[in-house]
C-alpha cells in the first residue's frame, strides 16, 4: 500500500540525486492545479514566488511545488520544472502564453558534498520527468540526498537527515505530507520522547550555529476542497509537527517552511480538521526522513 504523499489522486513526486555533489531536488507536480499556501516560519528561509501564495494575491493555484538542496543557488531547480510544465501544456492562462507558477524553497547542503554544485534547470526539468505516483522514495535522495541534522553542538555533530512522507486518513480523505529534513535540531519520537538522531556528546563545548545553514522544508496536502485562507490556516497548523519532532525547531538558524496544497476531489473539507492531521503527518514524515521505513526506486 502506498503510504507516502502520493495516495492523493492528482499529486505526483519525483527526484533529482546526485549522489556525486550530495544535493538533489525533489518536485511536487500538480498538473490539474492545486489551492495553495504557505507558512514560513524560520529565520533564515530561501524561498521563490511565496509573496504569490498569500490569500489576498490574485493566483489561487499552482502547478509544482519545488524543494531543493544548493541553498538560494538551488531556486533555479524551479526554472527546469516551469520549462518542462510549459511543455505539457500546464500553467496559468494569460491570454497568450501558459505560465506555470511554482513556488519553491530550499536548504543549505553546500557544506556536505560540494560547494560549487547545486540543482540547476536541469535538474529541476529531470525531477519533474521522473515524476509519479509510485511511493515517494525516502532517505538521502532528492532534496535530501545532502541533508543533515542535531547540528546544535556545532557541525562535527552533525547526523544524516532525509526526505520522509506519509499521510493520515481524515473521514473519506487524505491528508499527505513530504518533508525534507535539514534541522539544527534532534530528532524526537514525540510518543516516546525518545532522541531517535540526535547530537550526543560529540562536542563538550558547543560552536555557535552558521546562520542560514539549517532549514526543515515541506509539502502538506489534502484531496479535501479548501480555500486560499484556509490552505494557510492548514500550513500553519502544520508547523506543529515540527516543534514536536525537531529540538529546538524554528530557531533564527532555520529556515522552516511549509507549502499547504488542496486538491478539492473529495469534496468541502474542515480546516481545523485537517490542520491536525496535517500536524501528524509532517511529524510523522520527519521520523520517516532520518530512518526511512523502505527505499523505493526514485
Amino acid at each position: 500500500m502506498n503510504d507516502t504523499l502520493t495516495r492523493l489522486p492528482g499529486l505526483l513526486v519525483g527526484h533529482f540525486t546526485d549522489s556525486i555533489a550530495q544535493t538533489g531536488c525533489t518536485v511536487v507536480l500538480t498538473p490539474g492545479g492545486a489551492t495553495a499556501a504557505v507558512d514560513v516560519r524560520g529565520g533564515a528561509p530561501g524561498t521563490r514566488e511565496t509573496d504569490l501564495l498569500r490569500p489576498e494575491n490574485l493566483v489561487d493555484q499552482v502547478h509544482a511545488i519545488v524543494l531543493t538542496g544548493g541553498s538560494a543557488f538551488g531556486l533555479a531547480a524551479a526554472d527546469g520544472v516551469m520549462r518542462w510544465l510549459y511543455e505539457q501544456g500546464v500553467g496559468f492562462d494569460t491570454g497568450v502564453a501558459k505560465v506555470p507558477i511554482v513556488p519553491a524553497a530550499v536548504l543549505f547542503d553546500l557544506a556536505v558534498g560540494r560547494a560549487d554544485v547545486w540543482p540547476d534547470a536541469a535538474a529541476g526539468y529531470e525531477a519533474a520527468r521522473n515524476a509519479s505516483s509510485d511511493a515517494v522514495a525516502e532517505g538521502c535522495v532528492g532534496a535530501g540526498t545532502g541533508a543533515t541534522v542535531a547540528k546544535w553542538r556545532g557541525p562535527l555533530s552533525a547526523q544524516p537527515g532525509g526526505i520522509g512522507s506519509a499521510v493520515v486518513a481524515v473521514g473519506s480523505g487524505w491528508v499527505g505530507a513530504l518533508a525534507a529534513v535539514n534541522a539544527l535540531g534532534d530528532i524526537v519520537d514525540p510518543n516516546s520522547g525518545e532522541v531517535v538522531v540526535g547530537a550526543g556528546e560529540s562536542q563538550q563545548n558547543p560552536e555557535s550555529p552558521r546562520p542560514g545553514t539549517n532549514t526543515t522544508i515541506g509539502v502538506v496536502a489534502t484531496d479535501f476542497a479548501l480555500t486560499k485562507s484556509q490552505c494557510l490556516r492548514v500550513a500553519q497548523m502544520a508547523h506543529d509537527g515540527l516543534a514536536r519532532t525537531i529540538r529546538p525547531s524554528h530557531t533564527l538558524f532555520d529556515g522552516d517552511t511549509i507549502f499547504a496544497l488542496s486538491l478539492g476531489s473529495a469534496g468541502s473539507g474542515d480546516a481545523h480538521r485537517i490542520g491536525i492531521a496535517a500536524a501528524d503527518a509532517v511529524a510523522q514524515a520527519i521520523l520517516r526522513a532520518v530512518k526511512p521505513p523502505h527505499q523505493t526506486p526514485s
